[in-house]
């Protein structure tokens, strides 16, 4: 399904260890509307739309993702004190592997 290079970019590792460690968006990597292996395409736009929904810390999770992968969605560090133990080490370790060279 995911590409093994993917693991290694700069740009997608981030955002995949987010996506594969996070309940609610790994059920997401399935659906080539949202992110598409085939096309190395994130449908940012229909990503934000499939979370109208979510609390906000599955919201910061997305935002977080996109942000690394794209740099585009701009982030604000508050939110993540209200995170839990576990989103808060996915969180951690995925800043960690987007900033790895």
């Amino acid at each position: 399904m995911i590409p093994d290079h993917l693991h290694h970019d700069r740009y997608w590792r981030g955002l995949l260890h987010i996506f594969t460690n996070h309940n609610k968006l790994k059920q997401l990597l399935s659906n080539p509307a949202l992110i598409d292996f085939e096309e190395l395409t994130v449908h940012v736009d229909e990503l934000i739309k499939a979370s109208k929904s979510w609390s906000p810390s599955e919201k910061y999770m997305l935002t977080v993702a996109l942000h690394l992968f794209n740099g585009i969605n701009s982030i604000d560090i508050d939110p993540a004190d209200r995170l839990d133990d576990k989103n808060t080490a996915i969180l951690r370790e995925a800043l960690l592997l987007r900033l790895a060279r």
